[in-house]
């Protein structure tokens, strides 16, 4: 029987918005494997199985939740060179960034985001984001 879990990669160098994404799942009792990496460079290291943890992550159902603003290789640069990658293209994007600028937006759904979301300054918004995305992936699960 297939896994119909769906696995999500955290791409976020902030500690804080990690610990922030990893409350709020638990707040909402999101129960899904969630996997992190610091920069698109140890995403993709990830993704493509190059990376010790990378075994832990399974190579169907995933999300990606990814920040913009990065060092070593920024949210962009990581889009570009996932959908260059056959084998990663079809892996859905949810933006999650503090950044608001209109060229960030505009290359991002050029590179085909399912969604662009600017982090919420509190808690109690990260939150209800996190429990609204739940329940995209819940939808995604259906048969």
């Amino acid at each position: 029987m297939e896994d119909k879990t769906i696995n999500i990669l955290l791409v976020e160098d902030d500690e804080v918005d990690v610990m922030n994404v990893k409350r709020a799942f638990k707040r909402n009792r999101i129960t899904n494997p969630l996997f992190v990496a610091e920069n698109g460079l140890e995403a993709l290291a990830m993704l493509r199985g190059e990376k010790a943890a990378a075994e832990n992550l399974p190579n169907t159902r995933r999300i990606i939740l990814l920040d913009i603003n990065m060092p070593k290789m920024n949210g962009i640069e990581f889009l570009q060179e996932l959908r260059k990658d056959a084998a990663l293209a079809p892996t859905p994007v949810i933006v999650l960034t503090t950044s608001d600028e209109d060229q960030d937006r505009i290359e991002a759904y050029k590179l085909n985001v399912a969604g662009y979301i600017l982090k919420p300054v509190t808690f109690s918004s990260f939150a209800e984001v996190m429990a609204a995305l739940n329940h995209y992936w819940t939808l995604c699960e259906m048969p």
